[in-house]
This record gives structure tokens, sequence and C-alpha cells, in this order.
């Protein structure tokens, strides 16, 4: 089943995300070459493509996982977490519909 990982990043999380970066691409390559990935990408802080310093407000990451647990163990042990950019983390299921 597929399920949406919602992160919120605590305030001024720019230097804390770009130190993880690296390894947190990493696991979602992991994801993308097992075929499990659908997309994964950071919420801008301000309305713009590059923010630069404003950085990001969180991240949203649509994958396919075994159920729940597995797809909230996964997000538990995400580079940003470990880094404290990540305030808060929600892993929902998601029903694809589109496209």
């Amino acid at each position: 089943m597929l399920y949406a990982i919602i992160a919120e990043d605590v305030k001024n999380s720019l230097e804390k995300r770009l130190a993880a970066r690296p390894a947190h691409l990493e696991r979602l390559n992991i994801l993308l070459d097992q075929g499990r990935l659908i997309l994964a990408g950071p919420h801008p802080t301000i309305d713009s493509e590059d923010p630069g310093e404003a950085g990001f407000s969180g991240s949203l990451v649509v994958a396919e996982f075994e159920d729940i647990e597995a797809a909230q163990t996964w997000a538990n042990d995400d580079p940003y977490m470990h880094a404290g950019a990540y305030e808060k983390v929600t892993v929902k299921p998601f029903k694809k519909v589109f496209p």
C-alpha cells in the first residue's frame, strides 16, 4: 500500500537539512531503485522553486510500504529526523487516484 509521509521542519532547519541531505537522498534512491517511490520533495518556505536562505518548511514522500508500521519505522529513521531538521512527521495511508 502507498503511504504519505508528511514532515514539518523546525524553524531555521536549512543548515541541518544541508548536513543530512546526502544520506536523506541515498535512502530515497533506494526506494526509487526498488520501484516503491511515487514522489518526494520539500515544501519551500516561500513561494519559490529555489527559496535560498529562506529554506524549507517540511517534506512530502509518497511511497509503497508493507504496512503503516513499516512506513512509520522508515520515516522515523530518516537522516533529517536524526539531524533535528524535522519537528513532526505524520504517516498516513494514501490512495493514488490520478494520474
